[in-house]
């Protein structure tokens, strides 16, 4: 398993974060959701959903556990893209997230960042995946106990160059 950008989201992955930074779309957020590690896919299964809806009515699930909860991200919680001209990259980040006393339960395994264009209206077949991150703790997959679980990308979700 690994990181990776999903297929529908090439391209475009600069341009979607753009959106909810410039407030384009009044009512567009990323949505960050946890995909745990029982019935969990290849990635390369992965990459080909177009939709959340899409990855949940497979095999892959949102844990259930106590205090888990997807994180809605709106324009006054992200920065704009940051465009280095110097190495020729685009760096999207977001702030680190934190989970407060999850209890014991499912494994957590992939982070999804994902955006919906309008969470007044939308339900997970309005949300497009753009990145997958392993959620890895020395390696091995985040196993809740009843503690904090933070989550912190410190070079960003998505990194272009080329």
């Amino acid at each position: 398993m690994s990181d990776f950008l999903f297929n529908i989201s090439r391209g475009r992955a600069h341009e979607m974060h753009r959106i909810i930074d410039s407030n384009v779309l009044a009512n567009s957020a990323l949505v960050i959701a946890v995909i745990a590690a029982v019935g969990l896919e290849s990635d390369d299964v992965l990459r080909d959903y177009d939709t959340l809806a899409a990855i949940l009515a497979a095999s892959n699930n949102e844990p259930t556990q106590a205090q888990y909860n997807r994180k809605v991200l709106t324009d006054a919680d992200i920065a704009a893209a940051t465009v280095d001209d110097t190495n020729n990259l685009v760096r999207l980040t977001y702030p680190s997230q934190t989970w407060t006393s999850v209890v014991a339960g499912d494994t957590w395994a992939k982070v999804l960042t994902c955006i919906d264009y309008d969470t007044t209206t939308g339900t997970d077949t309005d949300i497009v995946p753009i990145t997958a991150q392993d959620m890895l703790i020395n390696g091995a997959y985040v196993i809740p106990a009843g503690v904090n679980i933070q989550w912190t990308i410190p070079n960003g979700y998505y990194l272009s160059s080329s």
